[in-house]
């Protein structure tokens, strides 16, 4: 049996396959916090990565925003520089295994599934192709050592529940990690974000993880919504989590306490904290404070005081 996520060391975790990830996460029964960050800005804290801060007030699983699996760059990376960025033909050290060893946490990235067929509600967000959901990107983050992805979309890029099915049916071909599948708000899509259709496409596809919004971040999706969805996916087998994709991770405190507990409440696994913060970091306060809010001190300090060498 393995150890659940709250009480494992950074060696116990790296040695999780994806399926016993899913079992430790499964286990800390909705005290598992995923804290978001935007990889090619300047980091809150200047030469440390956004990665490294986040651990530090209580994350368990990072997940990398804006990443490139063909132009990997992570601001913050020992010898990673803007005119690196800027500089397309530049080779760049995979930075995978680097924020494994600064942060002993599990790294994620989003991948997003955008359909020929767009119905956008606003302008479309044009994105690179490393940041799309195809084969190539999903064998390249594989290969990269990436511990699962995220395949859903940020604002107006046009992703849709269908197109999110589909690229899990290919993840499921050549990737071993934890897949997550799901939206946060309408990604520019005109269509519900969260319907019984397409959690259950999801499962038959073969995802790991539900992500929907959190109650109070989209409109009309209520606390009632999300005990439904809850016990819909879990029927098949799925984990979930819900979602702070609509800059609301940097609200008050006390926003962030009220969405964390009726997160908790509704019987949520996993809650993901965005990243619409300075420097595309959530204010680590309210990292803090979400991580007190639903697993006290105790956890709390454990995360944060965790030494990434035990």
């Amino acid at each position: 049996m393995v150890k659940r996520l709250i009480s494992a060391t950074p060696s116990e975790v790296a040695q999780m396959t994806g399926a016993e990830l899913k079992q430790s996460i499964k286990a800390s029964e909705g005290r598992t916090i995923c804290v978001e960050n935007v990889v090619g800005t300047m980091p809150q804290v200047g030469d440390l990565t956004n990665a490294e801060v986040a651990k530090a007030f209580g994350a368990d699983l990072i997940l990398l925003n804006g990443f490139d699996c063909f132009h990997p760059v992570v601001m913050g990376v020992p010898g990673v520089s803007f005119e690196r960025v800027m500089d397309e033909s530049a080779k760049i050290e995979n930075p995978i295994p680097i924020l494994k060893k600064l942060t002993g946490r599990p790294i994620g990235i989003n991948l997003e599934p955008i359909p020929d067929d767009l119905d956008l509600m606003s302008e479309q967000v044009v994105i690179s192709k490393g940041r799309t959901s195809s084969v190539e990107t999903i064998k390249q983050a594989e290969a990269m050592g990436v511990d699962f992805i995220c395949f859903t979309g940020n604002p107006g890029t046009g992703v849709t529940n269908a197109a999110i099915a589909d690229a899990v049916k290919i993840a499921k071909e050549h990737f071993s990690g934890l897949i997550i599948a799901g939206k946060m708000h309408s990604a520019g899509s005109d269509e519900p974000v969260v319907t019984k259709e397409a959690i259950a496409a999801y499962a038959e596809a073969g995802a790991d993880i539900l992500l929907m919004p959190a109650v109070g971040t989209i409109q009309g999706f209520l606390e009632q919504d999300l005990i439904e969805a809850v016990k819909f996916a879990k029927a098949r087998d799925l984990l979930t989590m819900t979602a702070i994709g609509t800059s609301q991770e940097s609200a008050r405190p006390e926003t962030l306490r009220q969405i964390a507990l009726t997160g908790k409440t509704c019987g949520v696994d996993i809650q993901h904290i965005g990243d619409a913060g300075y420097g595309g970091l959530a204010p680590v306060e309210n990292i803090f404070e979400t991580s007190i809010a639903i697993r006290g001190m105790r956890h709390t300090l454990y995360r944060c005081g965790q030494s990434i060498n035990r």
